[in-house]
């Protein structure tokens, strides 16, 4: 909730109508208009009821906008028609609830679904929404803007690790592919060298099996012509030596052809796991590279003064100025720090930081209207963590 949002007097809602957007307290209107209502829709909902484009930042719009809720016009109307039809089908469902204790119960159950902003603009224009219930209801909206913000940063976190490890898993992935290459490359060598070897061995044999049979026809016509037994027993040694020859080529064919469907099934054992490599490289998104800045020393020897952000970056901030070679100084926009000193901060300052996600509504209009009556350089930035200021003081030339 931004800190603009004071509570004027405002009387309390009675009767059976439900409330409309310029009935509640002005202590209502950051809220709705920050949670029910996405910035893009109502940024076309200003620029609709201003005939034109408006040039104003995010921020602006919505402090123009939640000003313009505490009375009825075209502005407030446009907003109230947008929020009942956006969520005119949780106000129907809230139109049967008849007392408070219920109504709270329906609240606790949209909390506990995580769906609160048509929950919220129902229950707090309800009939039954009292002063008591109506502030635990900014309450409650209060927390969940904090948890969401937190649950954000845990996530751009996550995604930060994911990314890394996205970047390990696939290097690790191209060099399994490319050993998975290598091995085959060497498996399909060795198939067409046993191959080869297989072809020659079964020439072999064929040469073998042809003279084995000649030589059996050589004894036998040398049986028939007579009774040579010096003749018939070399031939005989032959054949026998032959018949060996062709015993052992036959094993080597063997045990060849069973190396061969070894190296064959290994082989395309090896070509199914690169393929299976190659359709996960496909499908695991690549996490682009991030490139390593260097913060080099812009701002040496000159004071930047940063309005507003959170507490318990203030150290980070000052760390990354003065490795810009800046002298840091703070103020916190009124918070805790007298406003009454702002002016001399602006005042010696060489450039203003403006966090205008953590500063108070008052305290932004005094430094943009300082700045720019006294010419001095101010950047506004949204994000108030400390790589957000780094961009912003990197992107400016001193």
């Amino acid at each position: 909730m931004c800190d603009a949002c004071e509570n004027p007097e405002h009387k309390p809602h009675t009767g059976s109508r439900r409330r409309r957007l310029w009935d509640l307290p002005h202590s209502c209107h950051c809220p709705v208009v920050g949670v029910c209502l996405p910035l893009d829709v109502l940024r076309k909902i200003v620029n609709k009821v201003l005939a034109g484009r408006v040039m104003a930042d995010d921020y602006e719009v919505h402090v123009g906008a939640v000003a313009e809720c505490m009375k009825r016009n075209r502005l407030s109307d446009a907003l109230q028609d947008e929020l009942d039809r956006r969520y005119a089908i949780t106000i129907q469902s809230y139109k049967g609830i008849k007392t408070t204790l219920e109504l709270s119960q329906r609240w606790t159950q949209a909390i506990e679904a995580g769906d609160v902003a048509g929950a919220f603009w129902a229950a707090l224009t309800h009939p039954r929404c009292d002063e008591v219930f109506q502030e635990v209801l900014l309450r409650d909206m209060h927390m969940i803007q904090h948890q969401a913000g937190a649950a954000r940063r845990v996530d751009i976190h996550r995604v930060e690790a994911l990314a890394q490890e996205n970047g390990v898993l696939m290097r690790e992935l191209a060099r399994a592919q490319e050993r998975s290459s290598k091995t085959i490359q060497e498996k399909s060598q060795e198939v067409d060298r046993l191959q080869a070897d297989l072809l020659k061995q079964r020439a072999e044999g064929v040469y073998q099996h042809t003279r084995i049979h000649y030589l059996e026809g050589e004894l036998a016509s040398l049986r028939a012509q007579g009774p040579d037994s010096q003749q018939s027993d070399k031939l005989q040694r032959k054949l026998d030596q032959a018949q060996e020859r062709n015993n052992t080529l036959q094993g080597q064919l063997a045990d060849l052809r069973r190396r061969l469907d070894a190296l064959s099934i290994e082989r395309d054992q090896w070509q199914q796991r690169a393929e299976a490599l190659g359709r996960a490289a496909q499908q695991e998104p690549v996490a682009p590279a991030k490139p390593v800045v260097e913060h080099p020393i812009h701002w040496m020897d000159k004071t930047v003064l940063c309005v507003g952000g959170r507490s318990g970056n203030v150290a980070s901030y000052r760390d990354a100025v003065e490795r810009m070679g800046g002298q840091f100084v703070h103020h916190d926009g009124g918070l805790e720090d007298s406003s009454s000193g702002l002016e001399s901060s602006l005042a010696s300052a060489d450039l203003v930081i403006c966090q205008t996600g953590c500063i108070s509504h008052n305290a932004y209009w005094r430094v943009k209207d300082y700045c720019k009556r006294h010419g001095k350089q101010c950047v506004f930035v949204e994000n108030p963590s400390t790589s957000s200021l780094l961009r912003s003081l990197e992107g400016i030339q001193t």
